[in-house]
């Protein structure tokens, strides 16, 4: 008889391709650690001046953008993954029918013998009084003959059940498939709307942001508020440990971290995008005159954002000065930060590991050419990302 695991193996593949990514962390913990990031957030926009920001009016379309275009990937990811399940089942359907095929000629051939021959009743057999020992040979072949034919009868029954299973699951799943391109379709069209959103403000505000970019204090503030999110999110990450003393950010030029898991990686960090890098940490900004404090890596739009190590999201989302910015914790007070982003894939509470796609090049937050802007600090502070990361 015809084993049906092929069945179970089906339906099992079939729920671990359409399950959705789970993080490590149980739910209710993600959902309580992404709540107290917002209240953190809310906490430093009003904590800082109310100065308005140009940029401030991107934010919404923005973050729109980035929405649509995570929705857009997990999407892609759902339908590779139906599109495998259905070449599964087509296989396996395929293997079934030829299995089927081989029954059906295989019993074609035993009706045929049975009708050539008659039906044999064992009884008439022993009062023929036919030689015992041929007598006992020919029950053998017809006791032998009957069993073939129920075992194969039942063989196919199970695989003509089997049939109609997997008939009726390609059915499911093509139906789902045209789904999620239908939400595709869907979700495109919301992609042009978002993205002709920001272009009209950008026409709108294009001349007041590349004033206020020429502003040092504008920067000076946007560094003062990711310095204040960064400190207080190391806060977050270890609640009970005890605060430390506020850092300067002058000088920083000269700070070299040491210590911990990261450390032991310094020099062998890949780097976080293809591009150009276009501004070193510590160099002048031709703008403002003011000093970088990480490294503006030109690269086209899309490209894939990739995390430098181990860690986990604490903050995913907008911030005034970085568009939509992406920082991952990787202990012992080590951070790296993404921004400018077009595309956050990661959201705070996710595990990410090195070589991990977490966002994808951009220019929000009303930077003038797409590229990445990244930094890596220690205790809330920037430090030169040279020597840490491979250049090659």
């Amino acid at each position: 008889m015809t084993s049906a695991w092929p069945a179970r193996a089906i339906f099992l593949a079939v729920g671990l391709a359409c399950a959705f990514i789970t993080h490590a962390a149980p739910k209710d913990d993600l959902s309580g650690l992404r709540n107290r990031i917002k209240t953190l957030q809310k906490e430093v926009e009003s904590a800082e001046d109310k100065k308005t920001d140009a940029t401030d009016a991107l934010k919404q379309s923005e973050q729109a953008i980035s929405s649509t275009n995570r929705q857009l990937r997990e999407l892609a990811q759902q339908q590779e993954s139906v599109g495998a399940t259905l070449s599964l089942v087509q296989r396996e359907s395929r293997d079934t029918q030829g299995k089927i095929g081989k029954q059906q000629a295989l019993l074609s051939q035993l009706l045929t013998h049975y009708y050539l021959n008659g039906q044999h009743d064992p009884l008439k057999i022993l009062l023929n009084q036919q030689d015992p020992n041929q007598l006992a040979r020919q029950l053998h072949y017809y006791t032998y003959l009957s069993r073939a034919r129920a075992t194969l009868i039942e063989s196919l029954r199970t695989n003509l059940t089997h049939s109609r299973e997997l008939a009726q699951l390609y059915q499911e799943k093509n139906a789902e498939l045209e789904q999620v391109k239908s939400e595709q379709a869907h979700q495109k069209a919301q992609l042009e709307k978002d993205k002709q959103a920001r272009k009209t403000v950008l026409v709108r505000i294009n001349q007041k942001i590349t004033s206020q970019r020429n502003e040092i204090g504008r920067l000076q503030r946007d560094e003062k508020r990711l310095t204040q999110l960064i400190e207080r999110l190391s806060r977050l990450a270890k609640p009970k440990k005890q605060k430390s003393a506020a850092v300067s950010n002058r000088s920083q030029s000269t700070f070299e971290p040491s210590g911990g898991a990261l450390h032991q990686l310094k020099g062998k960090l890949n780097f976080p995008v293809r591009g150009e890098l276009a501004h070193r940490f510590g160099s002048q900004r031709e703008d403002s005159g003011a000093t970088w404090k990480g490294w503006f890596i030109k690269s086209a739009a899309g490209q894939d954002v990739k995390c430098i190590a181990n860690g986990q999201v604490v903050f995913s989302d907008w911030l005034r000065g970085f568009g939509n910015i992406i920082i991952v914790d990787h202990g012992d007070d080590y951070m790296s930060l993404y921004g400018n982003n077009e595309t956050l894939y990661k959201q705070a509470g996710e595990t990410v590991r090195a070589g991990d796609a977490v966002a994808a090049v951009g220019n929000s937050g009303g930077i003038a050419e797409s590229g990445l802007y990244f930094e890596l600090r220690h205790k809330s502070r920037p430090f030169d990302p040279m020597g840490w990361v491979k250049l090659n």
